[in-house]
């Protein structure tokens, strides 16, 4: 009788720290400084160490190993996040959503094995990256509509970054200010993706849930204060 209560203890224990987790309206640390529990690697079971370092309470990758993407533990669907971020010189990265981890990591090339099939959100060098395209740059939803009213920090220090996204309403915010608006499954936003480079991929965009997604692109960046708050 004893061991059944104990185990039904333990059970009630495991269950509470899941809707804790879970929890519609609290914010919850993808990163605080320390722990890297809530991510992993992209299809990886734990934490790729040799692509990401913790130093100095940031999330900074190493570019001298095959880029590993991380991804969010838990699924989200309506949710807020926000991050602290910083690209090394021609650095590159962005924050990619509804992430199902279906395409095949290609290691060494640069870009994120999702990178054709997800919304990004921009993190980048304006200065000294190759490409000068607006609708590529800091801030951006990539490849899609350009920042505006954007503020961006020189390289070296840190930016603020903000992912909102709740029932097809999407903001992104940089440094405070909200530089980039979109309806999912809008009439402007589906005429925006016809003429991109996603018009031949038939599966961009469809997921309307999953993963959150940190690219590493190949450069150095550091990431820290990750929070996200479930919306629903």
């Amino acid at each position: 009788m004893k061991n059944i209560a104990y185990a039904s203890f333990i059970a009630l224990i495991l269950l509470s720290g899941i809707a804790n987790a879970q929890a519609v309206g609290k914010w919850v640390y993808l990163f605080n400084g320390k722990s890297t529990a809530q991510l992993r690697g992209y299809k990886m079971d734990g934490f790729p160490t040799e692509a990401w370092k913790v130093e100095d309470g940031a999330l900074v990758t190493n570019p001298e190993v095959p880029n590993v993407d991380l991804v969010s533990k838990n699924t989200y669907t309506n949710f807020d996040l926000t991050f602290e971020w910083k690209v090394s010189k021609a650095g590159n990265s962005g924050v990619f959503y509804n992430v199902e981890e279906t395409s095949a990591h290609e290691s060494g090339n640069g870009n994120s094995p999702n990178w054709l099939d997800n919304f990004e959100m921009q993190l980048l060098d304006d200065i000294d990256f190759n490409d000068k395209e607006p609708k590529r740059s800091a801030g951006s939803l990539y490849d899609l509509i350009a920042p505006q009213h954007k503020i961006l920090k020189p390289v070296g220090e840190y930016n603020t970054g903000r992912l909102y996204v709740n029932k097809g309403h999407v903001e992104q915010w940089l440094n405070g200010v909200k530089v980039v608006e979109y309806e999912i499954g809008s009439k402007k936003l589906n005429d925006l993706i016809a003429a991109s480079k996603y018009k031949d991929n038939p599966k961009f965009a469809k997921a309307t849930s999953g993963h959150l997604m940190f690219q590493h692109h190949g450069q150095r960046i550091w990431l820290k204060n990750i929070r996200v708050k479930r919306l629903s």
